[in-house]
């Protein structure tokens, strides 16, 4: 079996108002119901596991019930970090589930062609990824917005969701993870516990809403 953890537990601290993004109308359907339904239509995926904030657990089920998302398994109360919302969802997962995918609820965009190749990919591998390379030219900063030095762009890739692992790779690369440890996405678990991680290539619009402004482009997308 592969079950999809959509996550959707974020403070949304930059859109601003104490609002919760996930449930922002986006057209005519809040933002996560976008991802909902394109795994919802994907072959590859057999259940859902929604990650939510505790108190939006009612408006979830109403979202569910509105767009028929009949593979959705649980929805579940995320934690702190993101990381914590993960664990939450591999939790709710049944102990049938082979291959385990991750994704943003904020990434809209998401389509059922890319989830089906992540998927397929990790019956391959133990851990695959959606990304892309970086064409832009990259600066670090030391301090503030001074310029120390220009980083070298080839071989960086800019790394999405969804995210594929074979289920065991996963558990065991959060069984070794520090719990004061913390990281930006699911493969960066998987390589600190020594394990490999695929890229997927894809160029399709995939970008996290995260500020008014996101969400205005992504509607402009969707039209």
């Amino acid at each position: 079996m592969t079950t999809a953890i959509i996550l959707a537990a974020g403070k949304s601290t930059r859109m601003g108002g104490g609002v919760d993004k996930a449930f922002l109308s986006l057209g005519n359907k809040p933002v996560v119901a976008w991802s909902l339904l394109a795994f919802e239509r994907c072959p590859e995926i057999d259940r859902i596991v929604l990650v939510v904030r505790k108190e939006q657990q009612l408006a979830a089920k109403a979202v569910v019930k509105m767009f028929g998302i009949s593979k959705l398994d649980k929805i579940v109360a995320g934690g702190v970090r993101r990381q914590d919302s993960v664990l939450a969802g591999l939790g709710a997962c049944d102990l049938d589930t082979r291959v385990v995918v991750v994704h943003d609820g904020a990434r809209p965009l998401v389509t059922s062609d890319v989830v089906a190749e992540v998927v397929k990919a990790a019956k391959r591998n133990e851990a695959v990824a959606v990304g892309r390379p970086v064409t832009d030219t990259l600066k670090r900063c030391a301090k503030g917005l001074a310029v120390t030095e220009t980083v070298p762009r080839d071989r960086i890739w800019a790394v999405q969701t969804p995210q594929a692992f074979q289920m065991r790779t996963l558990r065991n690369a959060y069984k070794k993870l520090q719990p004061k440890t913390d990281v930006s996405d699911d493969c960066q678990v998987v390589e600190l516990a020594g394990g490999s991680v695929k890229i997927v290539e894809s160029f399709k619009p995939n970008f996290k809403v995260t500020t008014p402004d996101d969400l205005q482009l992504v509607s402009a997308l969707l039209k």
